[in-house]
């Protein structure tokens, strides 16, 4: 039974598995999609906290989210990681008010005050998490790198005095030997444990479309697709290069509790510059969280008449 799927971005974004307390579940894109990522564009050997900078020309004036590390009166704090490969350790960071003091109270969105997104800038490590503040505003959450490279960090959420959400950003260095994944063919088909799943519709600058994930298992349409955060899924898209977040809106109502759907979810789309997007998909079966990874380069000409049904945006 299809039902018809509200997914969300937070700001564009993010997602990730849990699995006890905490879990921390990174998402390795697949095998197809790593092979059709952009070069990194650091090789990331040694450093570790470091300010993103946001690019200069046409693509700076997109004024996308996650490009900044200040906004709206606030800033992401320096992010404090493990700096060494496999070492275990925490991940620490506070938002910090115009007066540098540390936020406190904050808006749910989602299910969650805060959604953290990690991912290394060729795309091929992606995490979505959720890390615990304390009484001092400090967020945190246990981890470790399994790969080195050069990895944005961004946090997003929405003051609890405001009405419009945030996303800020910061790099990370994390040294050792890796080789930057590169390629230049999109990904329409991509695994994601033992499902598979297929993107279908495409990108267009300046004008809306639908972009459709359809899941499968062993040749068969899976229709168990579970809530997940209150949306039958989730999609990041981030502009490959800056890594800036591609506006996407949810298609469909909210879940009822109990409510299942599939086999495909849609996401209401709007490139704002051409080029390469990566997105990650997430959904839920049997109470686990896939991600399927897949990268998507605008279409020439304009957007199909009528473009999409307008959705609620994440923000």
């Amino acid at each position: 039974m299809n039902t018809p799927a509200r997914l969300s971005l937070y700001g564009l974004g993010l997602v990730a598995a849990f699995g006890a307390a905490f879990l921390v579940a990174g998402a390795v894109v697949p095998d197809s999609a790593v092979e059709a990522r952009a070069e990194a564009t650091e090789e990331g050997h040694g450093g570790h906290d470091a300010a993103a900078s946001a690019p200069e020309g046409e693509a700076a004036a997109a004024s996308l989210p996650g490009l900044s590390i200040a906004e709206g009166g606030y800033q992401l704090s320096p992010v404090s990681v493990p700096h060494e490969l496999g070492e275990e350790g925490e991940l620490s960071f506070s938002i910090l008010d115009e007066h540098g003091e540390a936020l406190r109270e904050y808006t749910e969105e989602h299910e969650k005050e805060l959604h953290l997104i990690v991912v290394r800038n060729d795309g091929a490590e992606f995490r979505h998490v959720h890390p615990e503040i304390d009484g001092e505003g400090t967020w945190s959450l246990p981890w470790s790198w399994k790969e080195a490279g050069s990895y944005r960090i961004f946090a997003d959420f929405i003051p609890g005095d405001a009405e419009e959400g945030l996303t800020l950003t910061q790099s990370v260095n994390i040294g050792g030997e890796f080789t930057p994944t590169h390629g230049h063919d999109d990904v329409r088909e991509a695994k994601a444990g033992d499902f598979d799943v297929r993107l279908d519709g495409d990108l267009y600058v300046g004008g809306g479309s639908t972009l459709t994930l359809e899941v499968s298992r062993d040749g068969e349409k899976v229709t168990e697709i579970q809530p997940y955060l209150g949306a039958f899924g989730h999609l990041v898209a981030l502009r490959e290069g800056d890594l800036a977040y591609l506006h996407v809106h949810p298609e469909g109502a909210e879940p009822k509790e109990g409510e299942l759907s599939g086999p495909t979810v849609d996401f209401a789309t709007e490139a704002p510059t051409a080029g390469r997007y990566l997105l990650y998909f997430d959904f839920q079966v049997g109470d686990e969280v896939q991600t399927a990874a897949f990268v998507l380069t605008t279409s020439d000409g304009e957007a199909p008449e009528g473009g999409h049904d307008d959705g609620e945006d994440a923000h």
